[in-house]
C-alpha cells in the first residue's frame, strides 16, 4: 500500500519545481551583463540627445555673418510683418464697430423722425401730458368757428396732437357746420365736443381760460366749457395717407 501512495504525492512536487525553475529564469538578474547593457543603453541616449543639440547649433555655427544677418533680418521682417497685421485687423475691427455704431445711431435718429412727422401728420398715435377740454352744448349755439378756434388757440400754445371726437386734427383739417353739430373733415360730431390735446398741460390750460378766450366765448353763446389738466392723453385717431393730385416732390441733386 505504500508504494502507490508514493507515486500519487510525487507528480505535484515535480510539477511545483518546475514552475519553480521557471520563475527564477525568468527575473533579472543583477549581473554585470545586464548593468552593462543598462549602461550602454544610457550613454546611447544621452548621445543622441547631444547630437541633436549639437547639430542645431552647428547649423548657425557654420554659417557666414552675412547668411546669419540675413536671417536675422528675415526675422525682422516678419515680426514687423505680423506686427502691422495686428494693426491693420485692429483697425479693421475698429472701423466696423464705427460704422456699425454711426449706422444705428442714423437708423435710431431717422425712426425717431419718422416718429415725429407721423404725429404732426397724423398718421401715428401719441399719448402724453396735456388737457381735456369738454364744451357741454344742449342748444347748439357753438358753430365751427368757435370750435375752429379753440383749436387754433391750442396750435398757437404748443399742441402737438389734437383730436376732435374720433377724429385726428391736421394740416389738411377743415370744420363746417351741420344740423346735428360740426362736421369735422367730412365727420360729423355731436355736442358735447371733447377735444384732447397733448402737449404742456399748464400752458394749453392758460391758453383756454385767458380773458375773452375760448371758455369765455363759450359761456357768452350759452354753453359750458371745463378744462381737465391731465398727465397723460391719448391721441389714437388716425388720418389716412392720401396721395397728392398736383403736388410733386422736387428733385434734389447729389452732390
Amino acid at each position: 500500500m505504500s508504494q502507490p501512495e508514493r507515486a500519487s504525492t510525487n507528480p505535484p512536487t515535480d510539477a511545483r519545481h518546475a514552475w519553480a525553475r521557471l520563475r527564477r529564469a525568468g527575473a533579472p538578474r543583477p549581473s554585470r551583463s545586464n548593468l552593462l547593457a543598462m549602461l550602454l543603453a544610457a550613454a546611447l541616449g544621452f548621445a543622441i540627445i547631444a547630437q541633436v543639440r549639437q547639430t542645431s547649433i552647428q547649423g548657425l555655427e557654420n554659417l557666414r555673418e552675412d547668411e546669419l544677418v540675413r536671417i536675422f533680418a528675415d526675422v525682422d521682417q516678419d515680426g514687423d510683418r505680423l506686427s502691422q497685421e495686428v494693426r491693420d485687423l485692429q483697425s479693421s475691427l475698429e472701423l466696423l464697430e464705427s460704422r456699425t455704431t454711426g449706422e444705428e445711431e442714423a437708423q435710431r435718429a431717422a425712426q425717431e423722425r419718422l416718429d415725429a412727422l407721423g404725429i404732426l401728420a397724423g398718421t401715428e398715435p401719441a399719448t402724453g401730458p396735456g388737457i381735456v377740454l369738454r364744451i357741454a352744448d344742449p342748444e347748439h349755439a357753438v358753430g365751427q368757428i368757435l370750435l375752429l378756434d379753440a383749436i387754433q388757440e391750442l396750435r398757437d400754445a404748443g399742441a402737438e396732437a389734437i383730436q376732435v371726437g374720433d377724429v385726428r386734427v391736421a394740416a389738411s383739417t377743415w370744420f363746417a357746420d351741420t344740423d346735428e353739430g360740426i362736421s369735422v373733415s367730412g365727420t360729423e360730431v355731436s355736442p358735447p365736443y371733447v377735444v384732447r390735446a397733448i402737449g404742456d398741460s399748464d400752458t394749453l390750460a392758460g391758453a383756454m381760460q385767458i380773458p375773452g378766450g375760448v371758455t369765455a366765448t363759450v359761456r357768452r353763446v350759452g354753453a359750458e366749457a371745463t378744462v381737465d389738466i391731465r398727465e397723460r392723453v391719448d391721441v389714437d385717431a388716425l388720418l389716412s395717407v392720401t396721395t397728392p393730385q398736383y403736388a410733386q416732390p422736387v428733385p434734389t441733386s447729389t452732390p
